[in-house]
């Protein structure tokens, strides 16, 4: 019988230390949830308002945790629940180091939700979720008599993570006011390149002149173009 891959928690300290932690039992489900920031412009006589992006929000993850520790005992020396538990609770308590929670990565399988995003979000692919602990809510429900916690239930919020540099090299933001370069792949369009860096499709002219490009039909791939600024 083939062994069930195990959810894991790696944990990254100011200090340079790390720690990783299998959790003791899957969880049965995990909720993610991302929004963006939007703006209403109103302008005078238009029958709605036009909308602006603003920025993204840190996209959360929640998911509960099951530990137990029944297995080892319920009697005289039975082991606490707290030894499994409070490795999870200490990811949201303050390392002395850096002043702040360490920061967190929820690992499952290769195949997490955000592995197949569409070739338009750039190097926003991931397999994993980068993080630090928002919040934690632990449940004991089972005790020994003599007041020994043996089972738990703990409910943890996960809130993204991302340094400058990692959201600029996902991002790989283009802007038209600067001048660009870009390699062609096969069933690259020079009016498919002009939507990537202008978002229409009318500037392919200005790339095909600015490359002395005479016929456009016929794009190889592998060719090194010069995408030139608009003014």
């Amino acid at each position: 019988m083939e062994q069930l891959q195990k959810a894991m928690l790696l944990v990254d300290y100011p200090s340079g230390a790390s720690d990783e932690f299998e959790v003791q039992f899957n969880p049965t489900e995990f909720s993610l949830e991302k929004a963006a920031q939007i703006a209403e412009i109103n302008i005078p006589g238009l029958d709605s308002p036009l909308l602006q992006f603003v920025r993204g929000q840190n996209e959360k993850l929640t998911v509960e945790l099951f530990c137990d520790t029944t297995e080892q005992g319920m009697g005289d020396g039975a082991v606490s629940v707290t030894t499994v538990s409070d490795r999870v609770y200490s990811l949201i308590k303050i390392e002395p180091s850096g002043h702040a929670p360490p920061i967190c990565t929820f690992i499952w399988s290769p195949n997490f939700p955000g592995a197949d995003l569409l070739a338009g979000a750039g190097n926003q692919r991931r397999n994993s979720f980068q993080c630090v602990v928002e919040s934690i809510r632990q449940k004991f429900t089972l005790f020994a008599p003599d007041g020994t916690p043996l089972r738990a239930t703990l409910t943890l919020t996960l809130r993204e993570y991302k340094t400058l540099d990692d959201q600029l090299w996902q991002l790989n933001l283009s802007s038209p006011d600067r001048s660009h370069s870009y390699v062609t792949q096969r069933g690259d369009r020079l009016s498919s390149v002009s939507w990537q860096y202008y978002r229409k499709t009318s500037a392919w002219r200005d790339i095909a002149t600015n490359n002395t490009i005479e016929d456009p039909r016929r794009l190889g791939a592998g060719v090194f173009l010069r995408i030139p600024k608009i003014s």
